[in-house]
């Protein structure tokens, strides 16, 4: 058992150095490559994109979340509307997610960057906690949706309440770096409900392309010891979910709700440290998020107090099951 350990921590440190070299040199090229718009999938000059950190991948300004009550028509018909405005980033952490998105992308797989994670066959699961069940997940997941790699592979880890043992953090690295390594991912990260380790891991890792954590109209910089420093250190990119704090942010009112959407995506995007993924149910609401893109980013002090306000009320009606989002306030 200790030599396996020995080994494992082995592969996790060689691989780290090799890593940081790697790193080092891409994120240097990294200026001249964003300068070429061809190589963006689903370009659209009206979108805003971003470099998704050492990745050096150009992604819109927001993204397409997994979580959806459409069926698969609806869904490769809000597919269809984010590539035509240049969203270019589809989000799926569980394996039906995962499936219903490879289908909608049928025929135009290179027009976006599909993200997956096998929620329920990863880490939270105590049987899938070592780097040869997470490549068999991972491989039984392409295998089903059809695909040969996927452009990140982002293992969904513990909620709050616990972090992964520094044992299972150095299998999760190792599986990631694996997957790599055989052309199954082109990047690596995870998502995690977990601040203090999140910041533990992409310090210690820097294997670590990129991360996945909520944030939402109420998070902000946390004064001392902020993840936002550690994501620039180490060019991490970065996803933000939950952006409308599990739709609690929304009442009974349809026009109301587009607002009050628009106006939690614009302070989201003023913040200029992740890129929300909201989940979209129609091509309407696709337009919603389009139009959040393209409207002035920093509030003024009317919009300030009334995003407090709603903020607030969000917070008093979270579902028990969604209390842990009151943890993310401060990042």
């Amino acid at each position: 058992m200790r030599d396996e350990h020995i080994t494992r921590r082995e592969f996790v440190r060689d691989a780290a150095v090799a890593a940081t070299v790697a790193a080092g040199w891409s994120a240097a090229r990294g200026a001249d490559k964003a300068t070429s718009t061809s190589k963006i999938p689903s370009y659209n000059p009206n979108m805003e994109y971003r470099r998704l950190g050492k990745t050096n991948l150009m992604v819109s300004a927001v993204g397409l979340g997994g979580h959806s009550r459409s069926n698969d028509d609806e869904r490769r018909e809000i597919v269809s509307r984010c590539l035509e405005a240049g969203i270019n980033y589809i989000d799926a952490c569980w394996d039906n997610e995962v499936k219903r998105d490879a289908r909608a992308l049928k025929g135009r797989r290179d027009q976006a960057y599909l993200a997956l994670s096998h929620g329920a066959k990863e880490v939270r699961n105590e049987e899938f906690r070592t780097s040869k069940k997470l490549l068999e997940s991972l491989d039984e997941l392409l295998r089903d949706s059809g695909q040969e790699y996927t452009d990140l592979w982002r293992i969904t880890c513990f909620e709050p309440g616990g972090r992964h043992s520094f044992d299972t953090s150095c299998e999760i690295v190792e599986a990631l770096e694996k997957a790599r390594k055989q052309g199954k991912a082109r990047f690596v990260g995870f998502s995690s409900h977990d601040r203090r380790w999140i910041k533990f891991m992409i310090e210690y890792f820097p294997q670590i392309d990129v991360v996945c954590f909520p944030f939402t109209t109420m998070t902000k910089k946390a004064p001392q010891d902020s993840l936002f420093e550690a994501l620039k250190q180490r060019d991490v990119g970065a996803f933000g979910i939950k952006p409308f704090a599990a739709a609690s942010l929304f009442g009974d009112d349809a026009e109301e709700n587009n607002r009050r959407g628009r106006l939690a995506l614009r302070y989201i995007l003023q913040t200029n440290t992740v890129t929300p993924i909201p989940g979209m149910n129609s091509p309407q609401e696709v337009a919603n998020v389009l139009k959040a893109v393209t409207e002035r980013r920093q509030l003024d002090l009317k919009e300030t107090a009334e995003l407090e306000q709603m903020s607030q009320q969000a917070w008093a009606k979270l579902p028990a099951h969604y209390g842990w989002l009151k943890n993310w306030e401060y990042v």
